[in-house]
């Protein structure tokens, strides 16, 4: 498994052999890492699934990705009952502003705000939601969506 057997110089002084044996220790690595990726793709898939805040059903769109930067996103989210929430917690359209302020902390004009919007909720909605977002100062606002399959 992991150690081998060399056989020594094996011969004495009248030409026979002594069978002198010497174990040669060292690590077997290969499991280890083998080991190592199958984690390493594991965690890498799993990963992006442990980020969803409420469940909700996003619309498709053929729209390019939008690439993350160092700072993290703060999350809007209204489900298909009109429910506006941050994060994982409900909020009201009135205290939403300063919710989104106290999380963004003081670089809140250069903090991106996502929301997420059920296909099922009337635009009305989503609209009265970036406004209020847009007023309280943040510039940086992107509706999200499924990929078009």
């Amino acid at each position: 498994m992991g150690a081998s057997v060399n056989q020594g110089s094996g011969r004495s002084r009248s030409g026979r052999r002594t069978g002198a044996y010497r174990q040669m220790s060292e690590i077997n690595v290969t499991p280890f890492v083998d080991v190592m990726l199958v984690l390493l793709i594991v965690f890498m898939v799993t990963a992006p699934l442990l980020t969803a805040g409420v469940e909700v059903n996003l619309p498709n769109a053929d729209a390019p990705a939008i690439a993350e930067n160092n700072n993290k996103p703060i999350e809007v989210t209204i489900n298909s009952n009109g429910n506006v929430y941050v994060g994982k917690s409900q909020v009201s359209l009135k205290k939403l502003p300063s919710l989104l302020k106290s999380v963004a902390g003081e670089n809140f004009k250069e903090q991106k705000v996502f929301i997420r919007g059920d296909q099922d909720i009337e635009y009305g909605k989503i609209m009265t939601v970036i406004s209020i977002v847009n007023k309280a100062g943040f510039s940086k606002v992107a509706l999200l969506s499924e990929p078009a399959r």
